[in-house]
């Protein structure tokens, strides 16, 4: 996605300044050589979501059905209503993987599902790295080789309950190109279809043979400008996969007309706003796509977004050590939230050290001064508590150190340079 944001959602890696400032470890990384970004840089929003690449949506795929959908596809081949139910359980409850697996269907049902050339929809997993911290990151391959990745974050709370976070992507890469993301420095390809999304919560169910608790959409890619796969892949997470709406994060960097689209659907998820900069100016520098959304545009409909849903928005901050980090920008985010309305929650980043990034992690210090400064002024903050530095943590590395570019086929591969020359 937009940021090194494995893990924003305050609910699952974020602690409140009060308990951010108890001591703890805290790493501080050097500089990496690098380009470093251009102020010239710009990159303009397709018109619409569709302008992207979205492969040819098979409608034969299984995960992603709703039970009353599959109810009705037993009914077409011929089957009794409850064989829908069935078909139900066995993909969001046994996690079944092939129709062969479909052991309670007749063999005679299932011979006919994969003639007719339907699938369930799960692909192979191609690379897990396991943190000390116990976040895993997974690799999954997708049926065009493509690869994207999917994080499993277990956290304890105070009271001993441990939820488990789903960090899923929603795109093949990222045209967006946030000067500090390692997805964008990894290419474009396409948009992901919902059982795509979908798939990757129940990879990381395998994995940790418990059930996942909370999904943020904050991997790979802009979710918004993949907004209707995502919305269906988040009904089919709530309803299907029975993850309650206030457990789900979509996070964005701020695509126009989206956020207004997304309130009208009035969901109980949060909503996730990539900020980082106080200011326009700072903003267009680290996050090239400002320019088409200019930041007084996102806070209007930042405030319209509360109105309408009634839901806090949380602003993610990534901070870059010397560039955005300092007090006084703190003060000026302080106003500038204020202006706006007071129903917001800042997530304070430490930035995540990736390869061929200038940026530098911030001291310890200047995070809690600049929390502060915030906390002082009546803003809600919480830190993220980092996880995974050890797997690769920031969006986007790990897929970069074993596909730096999504593999093309010779069929897509100019058609694919024309569509997304912006991020490549």
């Amino acid at each position: 996605m937009i940021t090194t944001k494995m893990s924003m959602l305050q609910h699952v890696c974020s602690v409140p300044l009060t308990r951010a400032i108890r001591p703890r470890p805290f790493t501080v990384s050097g500089a990496a050589t690098a380009v470093t970004p251009s102020r010239n840089l710009t990159v303009s929003f397709p018109s619409s979501s569709s302008s992207l690449r979205t492969p040819h949506v098979d409608t034969r795929v299984l995960l992603g059905m709703s039970e009353q959908d599959l109810q009705q596809l037993a009914v077409d081949f011929g089957q009794q209503r409850y064989r829908g139910k069935q078909l139900h359980h066995l993909i969001y409850k046994r996690k079944a993987k092939e129709i062969q697996d479909f052991s309670h269907l007749p063999q005679a049902f299932r011979n006919d599902l994969m003639e007719a050339g339907w699938t369930i929809g799960r692909s192979p997993i191609y690379h897990t790295v396991t943190a000390a911290d116990g976040t895993v990151k997974l690799l999954i391959k997708l049926e065009d080789n493509r690869l994207i990745e999917t994080v499993g974050i277990p956290v304890e709370d105070e009271k001993g309950s441990m939820r488990l976070t789903a960090c899923v992507s929603s795109q093949v890469g990222c045209p967006l190109r946030c000067s500090f993301c390692a997805t964008g420095k990894g290419g474009y390809s396409r948009n992901l279809q919902r059982h795509e999304i979908i798939e990757q919560v129940l990879a990381i169910e395998d994995i940790f043979k418990r059930r996942v608790t909370n999904v943020v959409f904050m991997g790979m890619g802009e979710p918004m400008l993949n907004l209707k796969s995502v919305l269906d892949a988040h009904r089919c997470l709530n309803k299907d996969v029975q993850i309650g709406q206030r457990m789900i994060t979509i996070s964005t960097v701020g695509v126009p007309n989206t956020i207004k689209k997304l309130a009208s659907h009035k969901l109980q998820s949060t909503l996730a706003v990539s900020l980082h900069a106080p200011n326009q100016e700072l903003r267009e520098m680290i996050v090239p796509s400002a320019k088409s959304y200019p930041l007084d545009a996102i806070m209007k409909d930042c405030r319209d977004y509360f109105v309408e849903t009634s839901r806090r928005v949380s602003f993610e901050y990534a901070l870059l050590a010397g560039v955005n980090d300092s007090v006084e920008q703190a003060v000026e985010l302080a106003e500038l939230l204020h202006e706006w309305g007071r129903n917001y929650h800042v997530n304070l980043i430490p930035f995540n050290p990736i390869e061929g990034s200038e940026y530098r992690r911030p001291y310890k210090k200047a995070v809690l001064a600049f929390a502060g400064a915030l906390d002082s002024r009546k803003v809600t903050v919480s830190i993220r508590q980092t996880r995974g530095l050890d797997a690769s943590a920031a969006c986007g590395q790990l897929r970069n150190n074993f596909q730096k570019n999504p593999l093309l086929t010779e069929s897509d591969s100019e058609q694919s340079q024309s569509n997304v020359a912006v991020a490549c």
